[in-house]
């Protein structure tokens, strides 16, 4: 993958060493390469291998390909050039229009859902309807799928959800957070398509967006026993002060007084047959992003995988951690390569400008990084929030006019500022989702 304008961007080593590890970690986790490294066919084309688990497909009537999410499209491509004519049909939602081979493929809405994930994730439940103990079900299941894949719950509405769901993303939530009201307004999520598949034999593909990889996390987790319940659903709209219509706060009410089933928890007997495999996530851009640094020379560090809370305040830390190395050699010796993952989150306040949480963290870094400092922060799947660009690359000369900057932040409008001095990173959608992805190059 490359990014637009990338000569310009890539004015000095350090800012080209940036934009390698950042090309380098995207590439490395392209769901294609993660089939790659852990699927396998036997020699007779018999036994399909998911890491250490064996399928006789001999001992299957059919295989189903049932799922959804940004990165699921090239799940799919993958999974056909291995599996060829074995695989008998499926669907998959994604957020735009794909070509795949013997899987329909439906186009829905993200980060809010639309009728489109409803129609899709109707679709696929109408399909898991139809699978017995003699289906083999793979799930390709990323990223996005929270919002891609919406079967509403009884009683609740797409308008509702789409209304919980633009509350929920501005309110500061951390996405496990948001997924246990999710959950519980879906027949889908929280187990609901493993449950909908009467007794085969799933197993989820997953490429994990989330901090920590947490497949109950992942598109909320629809082949994953759910952890969360009705009561920690209500807690976390009352903790943010979540705008939820009536009908899913009344929804949640009924659950929490044991007035509506649960979503399926991890004794529940419809898992015994499913099995969830994560195969790539962010630690797999992290360290193809190092292995390209120290290549070139530079120490590494992984500051973390799981970075979360506000992105402004995330911001001033990659300063201090830049700040550290060149007076003290430490947590990296210079010239060095401090890496970082995880999700950070921005609390909108009323009419809140343009950009995402990278954006605004490499702004808020720009103001204050040490001179000679390089920081590259993106969302990997190329859409940072909803811009059109992954996100920033900025060093100290990014901010010439710190209060201008200041009060683009104040706006949370990272996006026009850092535009207009030619800092945002512009990719396209790059077919995988496995988080954010931080690069602070700290040369001699």
């Amino acid at each position: 993958m490359t990014f637009e304008n990338r000569e310009r961007h890539g004015r000095s080593p350090a800012h080209e060493l940036a934009l390698d590890c950042l090309a380098a970690g995207i590439e490395a986790a392209r769901p294609e390469r993660a089939v790659e490294r852990h699927l396998s066919l036997s020699t007779d084309g018999g036994v399909l291998r998911v890491r250490d688990e064996a399928y006789d497909l001999a001992d299957y009537d059919r295989v189903l390909v049932l799922g959804g999410g940004k990165a699921a499209g090239g799940l799919v491509r993958a999974l056909s050039a291995l599996l060829g004519d074995r695989i008998d049909g499926g669907a998959v939602v994604l957020d735009a229009p794909e070509d795949l081979d013997r899987v329909e493929v439906h186009v829905g809405g993200h980060p809010v859902p639309d009728e489109g994930s409803v129609a899709g994730a109707r679709r696929l439940l109408e399909l898991a309807g139809t699978a017995d103990r003699e289906t083999l079900v793979l799930a390709p299941v990323t990223g996005g799928g929270s919002a891609l894949l919406a079967a509403p719950a009884e009683g609740v509405s797409l308008g509702e959800l789409r209304a919980v769901t633009e509350s929920l993303l501005a309110s500061g939530a951390s996405i496990d957070e948001m997924n246990a009201v999710r959950k519980h307004c879906s027949a889908i999520k929280g187990g609901g398509l493993a449950r909908a598949c009467g007794g085969a034999t799933v197993v989820g593909l997953l490429v994990s967006d989330v901090v920590g990889d947490d497949p109950a996390v992942v598109a909320s987790g629809p082949t994953v026993p759910d952890p969360s319940t009705f009561a920690d659903a209500r807690a976390v709209i009352e903790r943010y002060g979540v705008d939820a219509p009536e009908s899913i706060r009344e929804r949640i009410e009924r659950g929490t007084a044991g007035e509506a089933a649960e979503t399926p928890g991890p004794d529940d007997p419809v898992f015994s047959r499913v099995s969830n495999h994560v195969l790539v996530g962010g630690h797999t851009a992290i360290e193809a992003a190092r292995e390209v640094a120290e290549e070139r020379g530079y120490g590494t560090r992984l500051l973390s995988a799981r970075l979360r809370g506000e992105a402004a305040a995330a911001g001033l830390t990659h300063v201090a951690v830049a700040e550290e190395a060149l007076d003290t050699g430490e947590p990296v010796g210079v010239p060095g390569v401090v890496l970082s993952g995880g999700e950070t989150t921005v609390t909108l306040g009323e009419d809140p400008g343009e950009g995402g949480p990278n954006q605004e963290l490499a702004l808020r870094a720009a103001i204050e990084l040490p001179e000679g400092a390089v920081l590259a922060s993106v969302d990997t799947d190329g859409r940072d929030g909803g811009s059109d660009a992954a996100g920033a690359l900025v060093d100290a000369a990014t901010v010439d006019d710190a209060d201008e900057a200041r009060e683009a932040l104040a706006g949370h409008d990272a996006g026009p500022f850092l535009d207009s001095r030619d800092a945002l990173l512009r990719s396209g959608r790059t077919g995988t989702n496995v988080n954010d992805l931080r690069v602070l190059v700290v040369p001699e």
